[in-house]
């Protein structure tokens, strides 16, 4: 029977020491602010981001709990048939009322990467079809060797395109445009380099 490392209890009670002491200094910088999260949330946004752990959308927005809408995935992206992903958008354009959907991607993403790598086919790579779709219209095919990183930054932006694209396709969207809803979808990039946002300049509006 393999034995767990001693340190492995002791990450996770860590967690636990942490958590205690965030919630004394954010009660201490502001005594209402749990009574406050816990009322009904009204977020504006609704951030469709990657999964990966160095984007946390409410950091690199300056945001606080209860103001951003949050759905993550692997690089990003919009499957016309990702239930859960469809589940969050119907429930932010009908129960949030939220105005502004924003999908956005990072430089230096690994699914970028991993999508243009030629390696065998995985369950990810299923995944991550989407992206190769954009590889193969907008670049011209090629292995993830020959890739240098402005190549896949381009190739990252091209794809956070397609996926306002993709989400503006969707039923839910199609029908609140149509119901006169007031609803846009924009394109960002985050810099992991120095932390900044970019609009891409693609955004689609009612």
């Amino acid at each position: 029977m393999q034995t767990c490392h001693s340190t492995e209890p002791l990450m996770i009670d860590d967690l636990f020491t942490r958590n205690r002491q965030w919630s004394v200094e954010r009660r201490a910088e502001r005594p209402d602010y749990f009574e406050r999260l816990s009322q009904l949330q009204k977020p504006e946004y609704l951030w469709i981001g990657c999964s990966d752990s160095r984007v946390p959308a409410n950091v690199i927005a300056g945001l606080e709990p209860g103001e951003v809408f949050v759905h993550r995935n692997v690089a990003n992206l919009i499957h016309p048939t990702d239930l859960n992903m469809l589940s969050v958008v119907e429930y932010a354009v009908h129960h949030l009322g939220v105005k502004h959907f924003i999908v956005c991607g990072h430089y230096g993403c690994g699914g970028v990467r991993a999508a243009v790598s030629g390696e065998p086919s995985r369950l990810i790579e299923h995944w991550l079809q989407p992206i190769r779709d954009v590889s193969d219209q907008k670049f011209r095919c090629r292995e993830c060797e020959a890739w240098n990183d402005k190549d896949l930054e381009r190739l990252c932006e091209a794809s956070i395109a397609e996926q306002v694209r993709r989400l503006g396709s969707t039923p839910t969207l199609k029908s609140a445009w149509a119901a006169g809803k007031i609803v846009s979808i924009h394109g960002w990039v985050d810099g992991l380099k120095d932390g900044l946002l970019t609009d891409l300049g693609v955004t689609l509006s009612s």
